[in-house]
This record gives structure tokens, C-alpha cells and sequence, in this order.
């Protein structure tokens, strides 16, 4: 389990996180406090793994409290969690290595977004000794993501916001390729290239099942319920 400080001055917003993060698997609240002060005392005395950081706090803000992190050297990953977006505060952020940044207010979907990501980085990592440079593309800088702008040939953008929106209202059920064209009103080939695009982005999987007369079918299944796929879609 992934260990997790929640730094938020707002009690509120904190238990708005905790209650996200509840609903996310994979991760287990260690800690919540209400300062910067708080968190340096809690990553004295506990193993935290990633920290959800809020900016604007009293006496010592978010970054200072991520300069201080890092001139100790510790392992601990930050997600920023704030209201702050001005390009100085976002820029600063970044250099101090954090992993993610989320602007409130924001949905549970990019919340959820956000931790799966860094979930699924962090699995990828510790199961290796070594990373080939394509591997470090495809899987931890994500250079090797189709483009959304940059649609493949055979693939309309609306069409595409139709199917995503049938996969994600049937979300943990699983769906061939023949159901999911009838459900959006297209050919099979035409639904085959969608569900080859959506697995190239790494959000569905195939798998092989057997039939009562021991005919193979493909099935599909949502693995990485990305709803920044809808966003960039718009």
C-alpha cells in the first residue's frame, strides 16, 4: 500500500481529500495535518511515500515546506493540491520535483487520475532492476502516448467521445467488440480501430473468452479509467 500524507490547512478540503483517496485503490492514509510545521514532524516519526500538498498555509508554505524536503534528501513523492496557478508558484513546484499538480476547485476524476498515474509509475518501477529508453518513453514520460489532437486516420473525434462515454457509464463490465457497436450505432470494423485506439492509450484490455461451443471472443475492459481522455476531447 501506498502511504500517504494529506498536508491542508482547510478541514474541508482535507476531508474532501481523504475521502478521495478512500476510493482509490492501492493507497492508505498515514497522516493528515493542518501545517507545514505538522508535516515535518510527521515524516520524522512515520513512513510516508507520497505527500498531497497544499501552497497557501500559514506561517510556512507549501514550498517552503518542499524546499525543506529536499534539502534533506528525503524519498517522499508530493502531489500539489491548491488553488494557487499562477505560472511563478507552478514553475517553482515542478523544479522542486513534484509529480503532479492539481488546481482546485477539480473533479475526483483528475484526482483519481493523478494517483492512478503515480500508482501505476511506481508499480512499473519497483518490479524493474534496469529501464530500456523505450520502456522509460511509453511508461514513465509518456512520450509514446497517441496524441489526441493528432487523431489516427479512421478515427472521428466525436465518434470517439461516444464510445468513451458507453465504456465509462458501464465501467467494471466487460463488453465485445460486437456490443459496443451496436450500442453506438457503428460497423464492427469501424469499432475494432476505436478499441485498438483506446488499448494503444493503455485504457482497455483484451482478453480471449470461450464461448458454450468453444468459439474464442475478444472482451474488452476498462484497465485505466482516464477521464483527462474526455477533457482533451472537448
Amino acid at each position: 500500500m501506498i502511504r500517504v500524507l494529506i498536508v491542508e490547512d482547510d478541514p474541508m478540503v482535507a476531508e474532501f481529500n481523504r475521502r478521495y483517496l478512500a476510493q482509490i485503490e492501492g493507497f492508505i492514509l498515514a497522516n493528515m495535518v493542518r501545517s507545514a510545521a505538522e508535516a515535518l514532524i510527521v515524516l520524522e516519526k512515520q513512513e510516508v511515500d507520497l505527500i498531497l500538498l497544499d501552497i497557501f498555509m500559514s506561517h510556512m508554505n507549501g514550498l517552503d515546506l518542499l524546499s525543506q524536503i529536499r534539502s534533506i534528501d528525503s524519498n517522499v513523492d508530493v502531489i500539489v493540491v491548491s488553488a494557487a496557478c499562477d505560472n511563478h508558484t507552478i514553475q517553482k513546484a515542478l523544479r522542486y520535483g513534484v509529480v503532479d499538480y492539481l488546481i482546485k476547485p477539480f473533479e475526483f476524476e483528475r484526482f483519481q487520475a493523478a494517483l492512478s498515474a503515480y500508482r501505476d509509475r511506481l508499480l512499473f518501477m519497483q518490479g524493474q532492476d534496469s529501464i530500456q529508453q523505450a520502456e522509460l518513453d511509453r511508461k514513465i514520460l509518456l512520450k509514446d502516448q497517441p496524441l489526441l489532437n493528432e487523431l489516427p486516420k479512421g478515427i472521428d473525434r466525436n465518434t470517439l467521445k461516444i464510445v468513451w462515454e458507453h465504456i465509462r457509464d458501464g465501467e467494471g463490465h466487460d463488453f465485445t467488440t460486437e456490443e459496443m457497436a451496436r450500442r453506438v450505432g457503428v460497423s464492427r470494423v469501424s469499432m475494432r480501430k476505436y478499441l485498438a485506439f483506446l488499448m494503444a492509450l493503455e485504457i482497455l484490455r483484451r482478453e480471449v473468452a470461450f464461448g458454450s461451443i468453444g468459439r474464442p471472443m475478444y472482451r474488452y475492459r476498462c484497465i485505466n479509467p482516464r477521464p483527462d481522455l474526455i477533457n482533451r476531447l472537448q
